[in-house]
């Protein structure tokens, strides 16, 4: 009697796979035909079929445009006091900053004319009424104009911590700064900014410029411009180089 355990369905497998590997059979065989090669006709038909049109990618919505500042341009004020009342209360002028409206200060038709770029964050009643105003005016002190005679404004009603001047030159704030610069007609005027050449007509491809000159309808207002009064404050070598400058501009260095 054989008592051999029977052999598990791991070992009968090998022993079937070892048996007919000895009898010379290692591949499988079917009586089923397989299509290996393409059927010609189904090539033919997939080709002419109409290609998968993909959806169309719609298209991104338009950037909405930007508002223009300062309303229609045919109220503007046509001379200095309704502009510095108007700069204080047309409402496309509002920031939405903290700090107060400030006007500009001084008469048209004076012989210096001194831009920069917003009031100073001290600033309530007057404008440049901090360390920036007492340089303005030592600059035209030694400039041989006393502070009276010098008309002061700022290209912003209102001071602002980190201005979006591109989006205010498209806005139309140049064109309002010109309007303003005609309605002075300063003998002379100082830029104090590398940000407002741009907005009133300097090409900034070329560079912020030291001397040019501003068209308006009763001829050019002779421009010179530097830093930012706080960058003049910070560095002397600057305003050194403004004063250089100065001297080069109205031929007193000559003498």
């Amino acid at each position: 009697m054989d008592n051999r355990p029977a052999p598990s369905l791991a070992d009968s497998v090998a022993a079937a796979i070892a048996w007919w590997r000895d009898a010379g059979v290692d591949c499988s065989f079917t009586e089923e035909p397989q299509a290996w090669l393409a059927d010609p006709a189904e090539e033919r038909e997939s080709e002419t079929a109409a290609p998968v049109r993909k959806p169309a990618k719609e298209a991104e919505p338009a950037a909405p445009a930007i508002p223009r500042i300062g309303g229609d341009r045919a109220d503007w004020p046509s001379e200095v006091a309704a502009f510095r009342q108007w700069w204080l209360e047309e409402p496309s002028l509002d920031l939405n900053a903290p700090h107060p409206r400030i006007a500009p200060r001084g008469e048209a038709g004076a012989p210096l004319m001194v831009l920069v770029p917003m009031p100073e964050e001290e600033d309530r009643e007057a404008l440049l009424s901090g360390a920036q105003g007492r340089l303005v005016a030592s600059m035209a002190q030694a400039m041989g104009h006393s502070a009276e005679a010098v008309y002061l404004a700022a290209a912003l009603p209102r001071h602002m911590a980190v201005p979006d001047w591109a989006g205010l030159a498209e806005a139309g704030l140049g064109e309002i700064l010109r309007h303003h610069i005609a309605l002075a007609r300063p003998e002379r005027l100082i830029v104090l900014g590398r940000s407002i050449p741009p907005l009133i007509g300097h090409d900034p491809a070329q560079g912020t410029p030291h001397a040019f000159e501003i068209p308006i309808d009763s001829g050019a207002i002779p421009a010179l411009a530097s830093y930012a009064p706080e960058r003049l404050l910070q560095q002397p070598r600057l305003r050194a180089g403004l004063w250089r400058r100065w001297l080069d501009w109205t031929g007193d260095g000559a003498q």
